[in-house]
């Protein structure tokens, strides 16, 4: 069957898009916040700088007056990236995305004088203030947090400066997502039966899966030529933000790049170095299921565009309904409470932009603001790899959620840290449900395969990719010079060791994988993949196991937000990340799957 293109944004059924009027009804209601806001922001330090310690009561004004201006600037940002993410060559949307960095960014210069002049106070004045002033006493965490990273805080005029710098500073992270999203163009593939069809962001997934061995082959070479043939662009882009982060953490007095990237959420770097040495003392447990993979499609040699193959011909037709009810009932453990709001998200409010079309970026998230939904987007297709990408997302919109819910504006996020822990928490529920309820050889493998597509993006691409940023990172501070033959050869190199030997390694298509990873230009995101799926195998292992209290430990951790450092969280929830024994427990589960999946294929 020939595969036709992608149907344009104006195709799509509203009931399968994300609720936009929710934010504001139009475009013009947004013009006006945004005008409104322009005018606001300069009022912030024309009022309150210089004068937040003049009282309690005046430093609790500035709190507020800072909230408020916070959570409108943030709906102004999520309502512009909601149009620019489902159409990335929308220009007007581009140009709205624009203006709301912009506002983001003239915010964040305009309250730089408040960082010191609250650390000027006093930690004791603060605790006495804090004491008598009801309105202060929410800020306790965030008052310690401050005087945690007093050593790195600058003097307001630096302050101000590295403010205005996050505008254009993410111009270059901007640029890679449009030349991918946008610009790109790939070559057609052809199938066994010589048919053309066309590869696009949206669509490579479902080419990675197909059992038609030429399709993937050929998929696969268009999609990493498209990227090599731009390779030096890419490149380019990479490095400077690479040079940012280490311009950043000088300019704050770090040592590293890592240790700035880790220092704001309170991890220290042996937590990053402890993750990535287990990730290499289990490469054994990879090779023996390239081995198996090999084994059971029969193959001689097998290629990258192999380790997404089906193993069985059941795979089973997982529309968009009965994704919500299979999630919802492996999900039910955590409550009513929690399933019916979720329920409610993806079949009433349209909190989920479902279904793939021409331009819409790639991959999946969950955004949102206090105030707003907490929305997703992605591209379902009515596979099982799609009910657990929309498990993982709603994980992350569970958690936003119950954190607004529980939480003042400024804990109204969550680090990057633990955020993975949740998404990745609802996989693992959803797939223990589904492998319980459903015998079926050809099920059961279809579910492990799932989740073997999980791990593999998780527990091996991640660490391989957070190899490569701190090498990156490290080779800039030493002051070499990153090009893309290098970049190239270095990401091939950390992928020969994960295939050992198991998996043909086509250098320079397998080398420009870092280009199709925009996660990079997030400093030292990667990783927190991989420990955020340790975390939560972890603790669903305890519900499902029927620990006492697991239930509402983990639930406590959704609602904590950022009102605790992410480690007290996860400890909060029942996990130490300290150490690697969850990290250990998690390759446990992973070789667990081999070794049924052996079972099952014979």
């Amino acid at each position: 069957m020939t595969e036709t293109a992608l149907p344009l944004r104006s195709e799509i059924a509203p009931e399968h898009t994300w609720n936009a009027p929710s934010v504001f009804p139009s475009q013009a209601d947004w013009a006006a916040e945004v005008e409104h806001l322009r005018a606001h922001i300069p009022t912030l330090p024309q009022q309150y700088q210089g004068h937040l310690g003049d009282s309690p009561a005046a430093l609790a004004d500035y709190l507020e007056a800072f909230s408020e201006a916070y959570g409108r600037v943030g709906k102004v940002y999520v309502y512009a990236s909601m149009f620019s993410s489902v159409d990335t060559a929308d220009q007007e949307a581009a140009a709205m995305a624009g203006q709301a960095m912009a506002l983001y960014s003239r915010l964040m210069a305009a309250i730089a004088f408040a960082n010191p002049e609250i650390l000027s106070i006093g930690q004791g004045t603060l605790a006495q203030w804090m004491a008598g002033e009801p309105r202060l006493a929410v800020y306790a965490h965030f008052f310690d947090d401050l005087f945690r990273q007093q050593a790195h805080v600058r003097s307001a005029e630096v302050e101000e400066v590295l403010g205005m710098v996050a505008d254009p500073f993410s111009g270059t992270s901007n640029t890679a997502g449009r030349l991918a999203n946008a610009d790109l163009v790939f070559p057609t593939a052809r199938t066994a039966q010589g048919e053309t069809v066309p590869v696009e962001q949206g669509n490579i997934p479902s080419h990675m899966g197909s059992p038609d061995r030429e399709l993937r082959r050929t998929a696969w070479e268009s999609y990493q030529d498209g990227y090599l043939a731009f390779k030096n662009t890419f490149a380019s882009t990479l490095a400077t933000v690479v040079k940012q982060d280490v311009f950043l953490a000088r300019v704050r007095r770090h040592n590293s790049a890592l240790e700035a990237a880790l220092f704001p959420t309170n991890i220290p770097v042996e937590v990053f170095h402890n993750l990535i040495d287990t990730y290499r003392q289990h490469l054994p447990t990879w090779h023996r299921y390239w081995a198996l993979r090999r084994r059971a499609l029969g193959v001689e040699t097998l290629h990258p565009y192999d380790v997404w193959a089906p193993l069985t011909d059941a795979r089973p037709e997982v529309p968009y309904s009965q994704a919500v009810a299979w999630i919802s009932e492996g999900l039910a453990p955590l409550g009513e409470d929690y399933v019916s709001v979720l329920r409610r998200g993806c079949l009433e409010d349209r909190w989920v932009d479902v279904y793939p079309n021409k331009g819409k970026r790639q991959g999946a998230f969950s955004s949102g603001w206090k105030g707003t939904h907490p929305f997703i987007m992605m591209s379902y297709n009515n596979t099982l790899n799609a009910l657990s990408t929309l498990a993982h997302e709603l994980g992350h919109s569970m958690h936003s959620y119950l954190t607004w819910q529980h939480q003042p504006m400024i804990y109204s996020d969550y680090s990057l840290f633990v955020a993975e822990v949740a998404s990745n928490f609802n996989q693992a529920m959803v797939r223990g449900h589904l492998l319980a309820s459903n015998p079926d050889p050809g099920f059961q493998i279809a579910v492990i395969e799932e989740a073997m597509y999980n791990f593999h993006r998780y527990f091996f691409v991640m660490p391989t990719l957070a190899r490569f940023e701190l090498e990156v990172h490290e080779r800039t501070e030493r002051g070499e010079a990153l090009t893309a033959d290098s970049m190239i050869a270095l990401m091939a190199d950390l992928f020969a060791e994960g295939y050992g030997g198991e998996v043909a390694v086509d250098r320079d298509r397998v080398g420009i994988t870092w280009a199709q990873f925009n996660h990079l230009y997030a400093n030292f995101y990667v990783f927190q993949y991989a420990t955020g799926i340790s975390a939560a195998h972890a603790l669903s292992r305890a519900i499902l196991d029927g620990q006492p209290g697991a239930v509402d430990a983990y639930l406590s951790f959704l609602r904590a937000g950022g009102s605790l450092y992410p480690l007290d969280a996860l400890n909060l929830a029942g996990v130490d990340m300290t150490t690697s024994a969850a990290v250990e427990t998690t390759y446990g589960v992973l070789a667990g799957y081999v070794e049924r999946l052996e079972r099952l294929i014979g």
